[in-house]
């Protein structure tokens, strides 16, 4: 590996100031990669950081001083909103088994991972945990209903959907039947679910409306259909119908268990808890992936480039790179990856010699300097000092990030390079480094090195990675529920816990939660609020005034309130929503705190009996409230006292608040003489 960042001038051309060492000229000393000593060279001279202190990779003070830069980056990681990095969703190991009786549930499951033609890969941890996906949804008493796209190029015995039915029934010991998925075909989804419980859909890369995300095709994937679980982390960062657009018609939209898994090795690859961390990178095109090597030069404490963009970095600092190497439109990203690594004082390292092929004759191989690869000779893999300077490197390191492929424009079978530096990171991983390995080639290296590599060392699609690292959101992540993220003690929240229970969303400044609090001692009280300000105004209030069953939770209770409810251990007695903010300039946004999904989850959670009280000072607000509830409500919720209003002629609005306290709003809207339209419902047994 040959230092890039000894000193940065004003081209940041560093070619005059670089040394290397010699090698042989004459084709005769040229040695085959295979007979070459590529790691434990003792003759070789050791590598230094030449002119670059070594601080930031012994943990001095500049690895310090980089603790406390990334200390916003690591406060985006709380999940605490709507706009964080990583929002806590709900999986399906937390999601309350019984209700999972009974219920319809499709499984996007990853192709990639379940139909793998390898007897090895079949058992590997990653197919474990999405076959576990469908054993548990069957094991709770669900209807599984299958749905994927395939090619053949995943494996050459997929030719039909007979044939993957086949083969899923194989690997989960469960009989799968295949469903059409057409037009002509809804009326009869209910019926062929009697026949079985777990069912296969056709191929959706048969379905162009797939990749379009078309809102149709997604709503006819969706009919029948209860809960929906998403174990296709690979297809994340995609906006598709089956991942992205179903989620607007189930009820619950949740992580399976690979999905699950998935994602927490996303968040382990973006902490900075261990150091030094370095990042080995791989593949090409650079420039597309400017911003994401921004976001890891700005967080890892050395970037070691071993594949295609090594020679952008090359160019940039004005070394002699073939012009058949050079990417089109990379340079100046590559001089501001340099940049910023001079700014913080890391390191960036590429290799310093290549085995090379004879473009005239491909059986002859040699082993060129990286800044002088000779006419008619073509890179394919990384030099033995090369791989040599780099385990030296690695050696000092607690935490790795290996991203993308070792490999060359015209790296051949030859090429093994990849299996070098996968035998050396799983020296470093026995002891105790924590390394994470991502993309497909660089994952088969590490399998074929060594079985023991556990899948949380491990993500297959580069892609999104990549996509994260370029401050993007994951469109699949983001489609799921939220859950909160973190365990409520109610014992400490109430000083009753089995009490029954009143939410209310949207508690504002806590007017109505803290008037009732303390008229109604024998009922806890939860206000559930997206503004952390108000909740702390509230939460100030409940200990001055020693209120004891009065709570408040900053969330996005459209998406959380199922995670936080259905762990209460008392009965859910009253939902209230009051004077919800509509939004007029968008329509397809209006009211959108009454999602499906919150609306199934306050019925599904609500007592037998239980009430939901709905207000607002805008009559449609109140109507549209008031129809999405009785529509998604699945026949349990009917208007309170219905015989009473139509003998007192009050129409369907509540003329009095039925409690005697009003939340802040409504006294505001009552003072300037304006009517509220209010209402309440009550659950029955009612008819799934």
């Amino acid at each position: 590996m040959c230092q890039l960042l000894n000193s940065v001038d004003g081209t940041l051309s560093l070619l005059n100031k670089l040394t290397f060492y010699a090698f042989p000229t004459k084709t005769s000393e040229f040695r085959h990669p295979k007979s070459s000593p590529y790691l434990g060279n003792k003759t070789a001279r050791r590598w230094r950081f030449r002119g670059v202190r070594l601080l930031s990779l012994q943990g001095g003070s500049e690895a310090a001083d980089h603790v406390k830069s990334s200390n916003k980056f690591k406060a985006d990681c709380c999940d605490e909103g709507e706009m964080e990095p990583f929002p806590h969703v709900q999986t399906l190991r937390k999601f309350p088994k019984e209700e999972l009786v009974g219920k319809v549930v499709m499984v996007r499951f990853d192709s990639t991972n379940l139909l793998r033609e390898e007897e090895q890969d079949q058992s590997s941890q990653s197919v474990s945990s999405a076959v576990f996906t469908i054993k548990y949804l069957h094991e709770a008493g669900a209807k599984i209903i299958l749905v994927s796209d395939w090619r053949k190029k995943t494996n050459s015995q997929l030719h039909d959907v007979e044939t993957v039915a086949d083969m899923i029934s194989s690997v989960i010991q469960h009989r799968v039947v295949t469903i059409k998925c057409d037009y002509s075909a809804v009326l009869l989804k209910m019926e062929v679910l009697k026949k079985a419980d777990i069912f296969l859909l056709e191929n959706l890369s048969e379905y162009k409306e797939e990749v379009a995300n078309n809102s149709k095709f997604a709503e006819l994937l969706s009919l029948g259909v209860d809960i929906f679980v998403n174990d296709s982390f690979s297809q994340s960062h995609k906006i598709l119908a089956s991942t992205v657009g179903i989620a607007r018609f189930c009820s619950a939209c949740i992580a399976g268990f690979h999905f699950e898994e998935s994602l927490c090795q996303l968040k382990k690859v973006a902490r900075t808890n261990k150091r030094p961390y370095v990042a080995i990178i791989g593949g090409g095109n650079l420039h597309d992936k400017a911003a994401a090597l921004h976001f890891l030069v700005s967080r890892c404490d050395g970037l070691v480039f071993v594949g295609m963009m090594s020679f952008q970095i090359m160019h940039a600092l004005g070394l002699s790179v073939p012009s058949y190497l050079v990417e089109p439109g990379a340079y100046k990203a590559a001089l501001d990856i340099i940049q910023i690594a001079h700014d913080r004082n890391i390191p960036i390292l590429h290799p310093m010699d290549f085995w090379c092929m004879n473009e005239h004759l491909p059986e002859k191989m040699g082993i060129f300097p990286s800044h002088h690869i000779l006419d008619g000779w073509l890179p394919v893999d990384l030099g033995p000092r090369s791989l040599d300077e780099l385990n030296s490197l690695l050696v000092k390191c607690k935490k790795i990030l290996w991203i993308g492929p070792v490999k060359f424009k015209f790296s051949g079978e030859c090429a093994d390079g990849a299996s070098k530096l996968a035998q050396a990171l799983n020296e470093l991983r026995q002891r105790n480094c924590d390394i994470t390995v991502v993309g497909n080639m660089a994952c088969q290296a590490m399998v074929m090195e060594s079985k023991s590599v556990l899948v949380n060392d491990m993500i297959e699609n580069a892609s999104v990675l990549w996509e994260f690292f370029k401050g993007r959101k994951l469109p699949g992540v983001m489609a799921l529920d939220r859950a909160y993220p973190f365990e409520i003690d109610w014992k400490s929240a109430y000083c009753n816990p089995a009490q029954p229970l009143v939410v209310d969303i949207g508690s504002g400044s806590g007017l109505f939660l803290l008037g009732m609090a303390r008229r109604r001692k024998d009922l806890n009280f939860l206000g559930l609020e997206i503004n952390s300000k108000l909740v702390r105004r509230c939460m100030d209030s409940v200990h001055q005034h020693g209120i004891q069953n009065g709570y408040f939770i900053v969330t996005n209770a459209t998406t959380t309130f199922r995670s936080i409810v259905s762990s209460y251990p008392g009965e859910l007695v009253l939902v209230s929503i009051q004077c919800p903010n509509p939004d007029f300039n968008n329509p397809e946004h209006r009211w959108r705190m009454l999602q499906r999904s919150l609306i199934k989850a306050v019925v599904d959670l609500l007592a037998l009996d239980g009430k939901v009280f709905l207000q607002s000072d805008i009559e449609a607000v109140a109507l549209r409230m008031k129809e999405l509830f009785l529509k998604n409500g699945k026949g349990k919720l009917n208007l309170w006292n219905d015989q009473y209003h139509a003998r007192m002629n009050l129409g369907e609005w509540l003329k009095e608040n039925p409690f005697g306290v009003m939340s802040d709003w409504e006294q505001h809207v009552i003072d300037r003489g304006d009517p509220m339209y209010r209402l309440m419902l009550s659950k029955s047994s009612g008819i799934e």
